[in-house]
């Protein structure tokens, strides 16, 4: 009797195996996707200095911005600007970023290295190396976070936190 028992569990896990390879991906590898075309749909909206588009990439109403400086950025900024804050707390600041983008006539670019993205397939975060260019020459760089949510709209970026470390100007 032993060796029917140990024949059926052995046909069980055979039959489980094959119907575990032909199971879909999993919802979060789909999101992931979606989410690169997010990281995608960002830079490419910088890159035309298109500030509509990339608005409609961030929940509206409902987004903040957090800001840190390294301490060499922060002693070069307060030379200018003695009351600036190493830590910025920027709710909503996606709306003068996107306005400086649709604006401006440098051409700017943000590069990002080490990309990440980590979802349930509702919400996920996406973290990177970045450097901002402006005419093609780095303004700052450090790494960046976002906290992303599944809209009914897609996928949109609900809260960013960067670290801004300064490049020298050349």
């Amino acid at each position: 009797m032993l060796p029917r028992n140990v024949a059926l569990f052995a046909a069980t896990l055979l039959a489980t195996s094959f119907a575990h390879a032909a199971t879909p991906a999993p919802a979060s590898t789909t999101a992931k996707a979606e989410i690169s075309q997010l990281v995608d749909a960002f830079k490419a909206a910088i890159i035309a200095k298109d500030g509509t588009k990339l608005g409609t990439l961030f929940v509206a109403g409902n987004s903040s911005w957090f800001s840190a400086m390294d301490s060499a950025s922060l002693e070069r900024t307060r030379a200018k600007k003695p009351d600036a804050k190493r830590v910025r707390a920027e709710p909503e600041a996606y709306k003068g970023f996107t306005s400086f983008v649709g604006s401006t006539t440098h051409a700017i670019e943000e590069t990002f290295d080490n990309v990440r993205i980590d979802t349930d397939g509702i919400v996920g975060s996406v973290y990177f190396d970045y450097v901002f260019l402006l005419d093609r020459k780095p303004t700052n760089h450090g790494n960046e976070t976002w906290q992303v949510v599944r809209t009914d709209e897609g996928w949109k970026i609900n809260a960013m936190l960067y670290s801004v470390i300064l490049d020298p100007a050349k």
